[in-house]
């Protein structure tokens, strides 16, 4: 079935996809803005406003907005990531006003008591806690810190001790009147939904809300930076990580592939050299991230401590040889496996959701699969090898935790 996109009268755009054999829903509201766009000192706050909607809204307590939705067989869900904020509900095809509606009273109606915040301010430390107790999580914290230093986009998502200490009730506030508006939110569902059932929710539940649109985050510049954490591990873990490109660039599909054949997988170069033809590591991989304005290319490696050195020098070698040498069929398995992931992945009516929303806030509209794979399909072996070199040409930014840095210099 084909997906509609609708702007309400204030600006606030909704998507939906009914989907032809399934019995559920999704349904999410997705504000453009997350983490880069905290202001200084305050980092953590789009996540500890995650948090605190969910201590009380709409008039139910936290274990009533639970047990709303739970005794129903749905759920109810929420995300930050560094330029967006998700609100998300799960459930049954029947339930889809009972999930907007807690949505809506989650961004629009919260309690945001200050008793609750001190308390939830433990849990949100606790979960810093547990991430830096994870090499293999923590690490590309250190990572984002060393590849944008002193910029937002460089500060790690969850806050740290100083900042989650410093957010207060007038705060959190002034977050969501700033940065959920009508122009920058996108509600979406998809899955057995009924487009005008899904409009009229959206207009009853947000259509009073005043026209405008969030501050734009300051653009970010990519920076050569080192971060390195000497706490000991059994593994020394390696982040490493070139200047990608934004959602919109022209190369982002081509830097994709290069990244799928480089390292995506159990055929790809770095598996094969590093891991298994000489087991120098047991993880590896590369990655690629993209936001507006810029974005990352990058590797991650786990070894052991005394063969850590070793697998980043290879893993640099492989790097520049595949950005030269990249061959046809590994370009073709590369393309395969992106698109192949793409459409197993949009089976799901939560990823549809997403895919919807995402392209919307992206690109201003509805991006169908078939654009998509047509975009990958239309990518050359020149376009990958090009997209590939160019990120390496601009300088790295390297983070480490578990080693010292004579280790990985």
């Amino acid at each position: 079935m084909t997906a509609k996109l609708h702007v309400l009268a204030n600006g606030l755009r909704v998507a939906v996809e009914p989907m032809a054999g399934v019995e559920t829903i999704a349904v999410g509201l997705y504000a453009d803005a997350g983490a880069r766009s905290e202001p200084k000192g305050l980092s953590g706050l789009a996540h500890m406003v995650e948090h605190m909607v969910f201590k009380g809204a709409g008039g139910r307590s936290a274990r009533q907005i639970a047990e709303a939705i739970e005794d129903k067989g749905g759920s109810l869900n929420a995300w930050t990531a560094r330029d967006h904020t998700v609100f998300q509900a799960r459930a049954l095809a029947g339930d889809l006003a009972l999930g907007s509606e807690l949505i809506a009273d989650l961004v629009r109606n919260a309690d945001l008591d200050a008793e609750e915040l001190e308390r939830e301010r433990h849990v949100v430390l606790a979960e810093l806690g547990e991430a830096r107790d994870t090499p293999d999580d923590i690490i590309f914290d250190h990572l984002q810190g060393a590849a944008f230093p002193g910029q937002q986009l460089g500060a790690a998502v969850l806050g740290d001790e100083a900042s989650i200490a410093a957010i207060d009730v007038p705060a959190l506030r002034s977050w969501i009147a700033e940065q959920y508006r009508p122009d920058g939110l996108v509600f979406a569902a998809a899955g057995k939904v009924d487009e005008d059932a899904l409009l009229k929710l959206a207009e009853s539940l947000f259509g009073d809300m005043a026209a405008g649109a969030q501050p734009v985050p300051p653009r970010a510049t990519f920076a050569t930076g080192a971060h390195h954490d000497r706490r000991s591990f059994d593994q020394l873990h390696v982040a490493l990580a070139f200047e990608g490109v934004g959602h919109t660039h022209p190369d982002v599909h081509a830097l994709s592939l290069f990244t799928n054949a480089v390292g995506g997988g159990m055929s790809s170069r770095l598996f094969q050299q590093v891991r298994e033809e000489r087991g120098l590591a047991y993880s590896i991989y590369s990655w690629a991230q993209s936001y507006a304005d810029t974005g990352l290319f990058g590797i991650y490696c786990a070894a052991a401590r005394a063969d850590a050195r070793q697998a980043l020098e290879l893993s640099r070698k492989v790097l520049a040889e595949t950005a030269e040498g990249l061959t046809e069929a590994e370009l073709e398995r590369a393309r395969t496996q992106a698109k192949a992931g793409l459409l197993m992945g949009l089976e799901s009516v939560a990823t549809r959701a997403d895919h919807l929303a995402r392209s919307i806030q992206v690109h201003g509209r509805i991006v169908h699969p078939a654009e998509t794979v047509a975009l990958i399909d239309a990518v050359t072996l020149d376009q990958a090898r090009y997209a590939g070199a160019k990120a390496l040409s601009g300088g790295e930014a390297l983070a480490t935790v578990g080693g010292r840095l004579a280790e990985v210099a």
